[in-house]
Order: C-alpha cells, then sequence, then structure tokens
C-alpha cells in the first residue's frame, strides 16, 4: 500500500493534499521552481526545477521511480507524462487528462464539440489581430484569458473596443509556460458561479460533492462558500455535464469543475485534475472528507463510498499587500482565533507579493452561507501579512 508519489507543483493545494496522504502512509517528493514551497515544508523529499524543461522533469522522474505522478500546477510539460504511463508509471487522474486540461484550447474543445457540453461562444488568438476578430464574433463584453495561466493571472474582460490590447498585453503577461495564445468567450449573464468537486474512482461510481460558490476579483477566488442552494434540476444537470468531461478524460481523482448558471441552466467554463482553491472551504468539516483526503483515497485507489453534507461552511482568503523576499510574519492570529466556529490555515509561502494568497480563513456551523462568509471574511480581516 505504501506508494511512492511525485507530488509536481507544492503549493497551499499541494501542501492539504500531501497531509492527507502522510495519514494514509505514502512516501512523497513535492517538486516546484523554488526551495521552500508549502508541499515541500511535509514532504519526505523535495526537487528544484523547472518542469517546463522536459529534461529536467526526466531526470528526476528516472531518479525517484515513482508509482504515481499527481500535477498540482499547469506549467508543466505535460506531453512527457504520456511517456511516463507507458513506463507503468500512474499519472494522476491520467496522462491524457493532465495533458488536456493544462490547456484551455484542448479542454473546451473535447468539452464543447467531441461531449457536447453547452459552453459560451469562443475563439482562439495568436496574436492581437486575430483576438480582434475573434471579439467580432464573440461579441461584447467578452471575457479573454490566456489558454495556459493559473488562479485567474491574465483574465479581463472586454467591455469596449479600447479593451482589446489591454486585455490583449494582460493575458500575454499572466500566460505561463511557452504557450502565449488566448481564449476569447461570450459574456454569459450568469446568476452565479459553481465549482462542482467530481470524484472519479478507480472501482466504484462517480461521486459529486455539494456545489460550491464563489466570488473572484482579478480573477481569482476571494470567497466560498458550500452548499451554494441552486435549483435541483440546475444541479442535476452540472453533474451530468461534469460526469460526461470526466468521464472523457479518464482516470481517478478530484476535479475542479467549474460552472456559470444561468436561468436556463448551466454552461460548462473550465476544469482542473486536482484540488480546486475553492474546495479549501472543505478544511472547515463540511464533508465527511475534503477535497484533499478525497483526491488521495481516489489516486490511491482506496473506496469512497459517497461523500455527506456535515455542515455548512465558507472560506475566505488572506493576501499579501507588497513584495518581500523576507520570511512573512502575520499579526491578529490571536484576536482571529477568539472567533467561535472558525479556523484558519497558514500557507507557509517563504516570499510575498501584492495579492499573492497566504492562508485561508474557515467559518463552519448551522447558519446560512451568506451569514458564513461575512463570519470568515472577519477573520480573515484580523489577519495581516508583514
Amino acid at each position: 500500500m505504501r506508494k511512492k508519489i511525485l507530488l509536481l507543483g507544492s503549493g497551499e493545494l499541494g501542501k492539504e493534499f500531501v497531509i492527507a496522504c502522510q495519514r494514509l502512509g505514502q512516501y512523497i517528493i513535492a517538486v516546484d521552481s523554488y526551495e521552500g514551497a508549502p508541499a515541500m515544508q511535509v514532504a519526505h523529499e523535495f526537487e528544484v526545477i523547472n518542469m517546463l524543461d522536459g529534461d529536467a522533469l526526466d531526470r528526476i522522474v528516472a531518479k525517484h521511480q515513482p508509482d504515481l505522478i499527481v500535477p498540482e500546477i499547469e506549467a508543466i510539460r505535460t506531453e512527457r507524462f504520456y511517456d511516463y504511463e507507458a513506463q507503468g508509471i500512474q499519472v494522476v487522474p491520467s496522462a491524457k487528462a493532465a495533458n488536456f486540461t493544462m490547456n484551455r484550447k484542448a479542454i473546451r474543445d473535447l468539452a464543447a464539440i467531441e461531449v457536447g457540453v453547452r459552453t459560451a461562444t469562443y475563439r482562439y488568438a495568436t496574436t492581437y489581430e486575430e483576438l480582434k476578430a475573434g471579439v467580432e464574433v464573440t461579441g461584447i463584453p467578452c471575457v479573454v484569458k490566456p489558454l495556459m495561466s493559473s488562479s485567474g493571472k491574465g483574465q479581463s474582460v472586454i467591455k469596449t473596443e479600447a479593451d482589446i490590447q489591454k486585455a490583449w498585453d494582460y493575458a500575454m503577461e499572466g500566460s505561463r509556460g511557452d504557450l502565449k495564445e488566448v481564449i476569447v468567450e461570450g459574456f454569459i449573464d450568469f446568476d452565479y458561479e459553481i465549482t462542482m468537486l467530481t470524484v472519479t474512482q478507480k472501482e466504484g461510481p462517480t461521486l459529486f460533492c455539494p456545489p460550491i460558490g464563489h466570488r473572484q476579483e482579478r480573477g481569482d477566488y476571494q470567497e466560498s462558500w458550500q452548499p451554494m442552494p441552486m435549483h435541483p434540476a440546475h444541479l442535476a444537470e452540472a453533474q451530468e455535464m461534469a460526469a460526461k468531461v470526466t468521464a472523457a478524460l479518464g482516470g481517478a481523482g478530484i476535479w475542479g469543475v467549474e460552472f456559470f448558471i444561468t436561468k436556463e441552466g448551466a454552461y460548462f467554463s473550465e476544469l482542473s485534475p486536482r484540488p480546486h482553491d475553492t474546495g479549501m472551504v472543505t478544511l472547515a468539516g463540511t464533508q465527511n472528507f475534503s477535497e484533499f483526503e478525497l483526491h488521495a483515497r481516489a489516486v490511491l485507489g482506496l473506496s469512497i463510498p459517497e461523500v455527506t453534507l456535515l455542515r455548512n461552511g465558507a472560506s475566505a482568503v488572506v493576501l499579501a499587500t507588497s513584495e518581500s523576499n523576507n520570511q512573512p510574519e502575520f499579526e491578529g492570529l490571536n484576536e482571529a482565533a477568539k472567533v467561535p466556529n472558525t479556523d484558519f490555515k497558514l500557507f507557509g509561502k517563504p516570499t510575498t507579493r501584492p495579492y499573492r494568497r497566504m492562508a485561508v480563513a474557515l467559518a463552519y456551523g448551522t447558519e446560512n452561507v451568506t451569514e458564513l462568509v461575512e463570519i470568515a471574511k472577519e477573520v480573515a480581516n484580523k489577519i495581516s501579512v508583514k
């Protein structure tokens, strides 16, 4: 049962995944582009490489001979995963899933064309001129996103023609890796957004966590809450779409499937083949297993009979306000700790920059989720990063 897991990407989500795996007796090598990343602090070993360097990736795979490779970020030379899978290494959820979902173009075409789920009108662009042509098709307002990015970086809304150049420049700045291409999407008049955490198993049915609502700024989540109150028909539609897309990609693990919910129903937006940042709300004990525990159990082939809601919960992020290469310090922790039925997690990131996510505040209980969001924000506001 003891497996050697190579974790590619070692942020706060990876850290919680490592903790979940450690509790199940696994051996973890955490990989990132800088030393001291959060997951490295709780792993058995670590490696510092550029994961877009295919030769460096090959080298550490050959060095450690892992049983599983678990990607946690987008900027990885994912086409190498097919070779690793051929060598008998389990890639999570699968080489196809990891390769497709690291690129918005591949996953959008799979969802819209191959699987046939409902999405916004979209076009791709590799130049400013192509972006202008795409905007003519989608209309204004529209949304521009780099094909490869993380945590909402490089995303913006075009509201006038004057915004097109700014959107292109911002997308190029936020693009990760060496892929310089964007997707432009027609604006959907949605009522709210959800994350449908979806669990696929080696043996057993696909399971769904209670839907998670969230609010974004600058393309990055600020608060999330669970459960998101939804019309049963819209929830069933989102679950059906999530099941279809994850089945087409294959493999076992947790998926963060994002949807826009309109009066007409659900629109597929994006998909991540790993724990989702909005799913940190599950650290508030909202479910029988957190999203990280679900991911660990699924990739190890442990049976998950069901996912049940235990209590309502909410999360709110704690952001840095300035840039520093010094180890950050936190103030206000004791005051934050005095708020009943709350918790907070410090990620352990060694450096700061404006808007970098450094911690998360959590609230839980029987209150409705709107009230819990305000309580989580209250806790987050008591904590400052120095």
